[in-house]
Formats: C-alpha cells, sequence, structure tokens
C-alpha cells in the first residue's frame, strides 16, 4: 500500500511509527508537558531522533471529557511549532484536528496530512482537504469527546465502524480526493467499550478489506489500563504489546507516545516476517 500527498510518498510495505506531539494542557497521558512552543518542537525532534516515520501534532485533547478549545487557541498552539519544523525535517508533519480553520493554517505552515477524529464531517473541512494535495486520516468516533464513553453501544460493532469509513471514503472520493491519499482509524477508545476495542483488534481484517491502509491508536489508553491494572504513566508494556499484535493484524501505521520501543519491537517483526517471505 502507498499513501501519497505533494509532500511526501510513503511506501507501506513496513508497520509506519507516527510520534505524539500534544500541545495541550489535559491530554490523557502527557498533557502539560509540551505546551511551550520550544518544548514541544524538542520533543518533535526527539522522536524522530527515536525513529518516528510521521509525526502528529495536536493542540486539542480528545479525550473522554475533554474540555473544547477555541479556534485562536488551537491555532496558537500548533503552528509556531509546524513552521518551526517545516522544511527542516524529512517526515511528514500531520495536524491532527477536526476544525477546518486549523486544517488549512496547518497546511499553509508546512503540514502534510490531516488526522480528523470527526472524518472531515465538519462543515468545510471535506472542501479544505479536498483542495490540499495531502494525505488525510478519518477516524470512527461514537459521539463526542464529552459524550462519547457514557454508554456507548453497537448492535455490530465492526460492521457499524466498517460502514461508517466506507461512507467517508466514498464523501472524499467524490470531493475529487484519490484513493492513496486516504488512511482509516477504527477510533479506539472514541465511544467503545473494552469489548468493543478488543473485537476491533481482533477483526481488524473486516476493516483492511475496505483496501485503505488502516491507523491505530492504543498508545497508553485506559482499555489498556483495564487489561493491566497500570495507571496511565506505567502502560508502556502494554503500549508496545498493542502496537505489535496491531501491525501482526495488518496495521499499516501506529500512532504512539514511546517511539523508540514501538520501533524496536516491530523492527523484531519485520525481521521475521521478512524471512518467512524469503522462505
Amino acid at each position: 500500500m502507498i499513501l501519497r500527498s505533494a509532500q511526501f510518498d510513503l511506501t507501506l510495505t513496513r508497520p509506519h511509527v507516527m510520534g505524539i506531539v500534544n500541545i495541550t494542557p489535559d491530554s490523557f497521558s502527557d498533557g502539560g508537558k509540551f505546551t511551550h512552543t520550544s518544548a514541544a518542537v524538542e520533543h518533535a525532534l526527539n522522536l524522530l531522533r527515536q525513529g518516528a516515520d510521521i509525526l502528529d501534532i495536536g493542540g486539542e485533547s480528545t479525550r473522554p471529557n475533554a474540555t473544547p478549545v477555541s479556534l485562536q487557541e488551537e491555532l496558537d498552539r500548533v503552528i509556531p511549532v509546524i513552521e518551526a519544523l517545516a522544511g527542516k525535517i524529512s517526515v511528514p508533519i500531520s495536524i491532527d484536528t477536526y476544525k477546518p480553520e486549523v486544517m488549512a493554517a496547518a497546511i499553509q505552515a508546512g503540514a502534510s496530512m490531516v488526522n480528523d477524529v470527526r472524518a472531515l464531517q465538519e462543515i468545510g473541512a471535506l472542501e479544505v482537504v479536498a483542495k490540499c494535495d495531502v494525505g488525510v486520516c478519518l477516524m470512527h468516533m461514537q459521539g463526542t469527546p464529552q459524550t462519547m464513553q457514557v454508554n456507548p453501544m453497537y448492535e455490530d460493532v465492526v460492521q457499524e465502524v466498517k460502514v461508517f469509513l466506507a461512507e467517508r471514503v466514498a464523501a472524499c472520493m467524490a470531493a475529487g480526493m484519490s484513493k492513496d491519499r486516504i488512511v482509516l482509524d477504527p477510533g479506539f477508545g472514541f465511544g467503545k467499550t473494552r469489548a468493543h476495542n478488543i473485537l476491533l483488534i481482533q477483526e481488524l481484517a473486516a476493516l483492511q478489506s475496505l483496501g485503505y491502509p488502516l491507523l491505530v491508536g492504543l498508545s497508553r489508553k485506559s482499555v489498556l489500563g483495564q487489561m493491566t491494572g497500570q495507571d496511565v504513566e506505567a502502560r508502556l508494556h502494554a503500549s508496545v504489546a498493542a502496537a505489535v499484535i496491531s501491525a501482526l493484524k495488518g496495521a499499516k501505521i501506529v500512532r504512539v507516545h514511546d517511539v523508540k520501543a514501538t520501533v524496536e519491537a516491530l523492527k523484531v517483526v519485520a525481521a521475521i516476517d521478512e524471512q518467512q517471505q524469503d522462505n
């Protein structure tokens, strides 16, 4: 599989690692650590040194019960960081936002991918991305960050996620986007119970059948805490295990906080897979 934009061309023959750069005071894991531009830029560069293939920069937390951020505040958080990195690094910069105005400003500043938890459903978002030659990740979410974990329910979570993502792909294609610009994200933890998340991992192949690369974001999430009994800062091993399992199940991009550990684990997966193919 290939993911393309005007600025990058990723051949997804191996799982790629997307490093998380949260410029927020309230993200569930690292909120408040990188709120200053200089700290966020240094963190991003450190993730690159650890082997990140993509940097995902966000200025608004989408954790359960997160407080919405104003447009101007989000712009003030993310644009200086993107401007400081653009042109100086060799990997794609992704902007994690659902606001079309932030998408447009971030792309102008140097972002070459949009990672949208609302799958371009906000008014104007589809048009912004369609007219710019950038990659896009379409994610499934039931409800909003304020409501999504209040008794989420599905008749068939895998089928309902698949239908939603197929509908959003169709909207993108109708707007003129090419297939090789699109990545799909099942939205682990976004309006899903522990059972829903586990079933989605088990059935990733059903989502792969849509024909698009899959992005999985399970790093440090509460479902891992439910499984291990560990607090968020102690979920490194669980997060790496989740990334490896996701890759073995077919994920082409894993979005993580702990880049170095994940990169090393996926190198082992790749080496074993390569030898199997040679045999």
